[in-house]
């Protein structure tokens, strides 16, 4: 999908998604101080915003203006500051580092993504923390939900060979499950989660 689908998508009043953060943000971030994080294809910025009302430095960017309008009205009714940045991912890249870098549910052609991955997993500063989450491959037939286009999704190893190279040290990777609710009850989404950090240098 493309900037005008999105755009589209997220027309109206409404959240297009629950104002509660990422499950697998919250818990992934549970150890870690705050800083400056990059929430990079924010939407309308819920997890952005629920770091920044915890001390976090937060920059959200996404191609969607229509996205980005929301995001600001929810920052504001929430009290806190975002910075919001209008590009494209695909393309933009941020000046300087963060101590956070989060990619959740970035759903691109294989080629794309894997770009996407490896660019961002630059911008982690040392001591700092990449996190990836995404609905996993296994999704499409043993769970619920999500894109129906296999190219899009990706499991864990993807994304670790994805940012081989780039100095991170993988500290989690793996396939997780979220309980999502259908019309038939409560059933399980499979989704892939890598949490990656940047080693200090301790050189003298």
């Amino acid at each position: 999908m493309e900037r005008e689908d999105w755009d589209l998508r997220y027309t109206g009043t409404e959240l297009l998604w629950h104002a509660e953060p990422n499950r697998f943000l919250v818990e992934e971030t549970a150890d870690l101080e705050a800083g400056s994080v990059l929430d990079v294809a924010c939407g309308e910025g819920r997890n952005a915003i629920w770091l920044a009302e915890r001390g976090w430095r937060a920059t959200g960017v996404d191609f969607s203006s229509v996205a980005l309008a929301k995001a600001r009205r929810f920052a504001a009714t929430r009290g806190v500051d975002v910075g919001w940045v209008e590009a494209d991912v695909r393309t933009w890249s941020p000046v300087g580092s963060f101590d956070l870098v989060a990619l959740l549910y970035i759903h691109l052609p294989s080629p794309q993504r894997r770009a996407v991955f490896r660019a961002f997993a630059g911008k982690v500063a040392p001591g700092g923390h990449f996190l990836v989450v995404g609905h996993d491959t296994e999704n499409l037939t043993a769970g619920v939900g999500g894109p129906q286009d296999p190219d899009v999704l990706f499991s864990a190893e993807d994304v670790v060979s994805s940012i081989e190279g780039s100095g991170l040290v993988v500290e989690r990777a793996g396939q997780v499950r979220r309980t999502v609710a259908t019309d038939d009850g409560d059933a399980d989404a499979l989704d892939a989660l890598v949490r990656a950090v940047r080693p200090l240098d301790r050189s003298p």
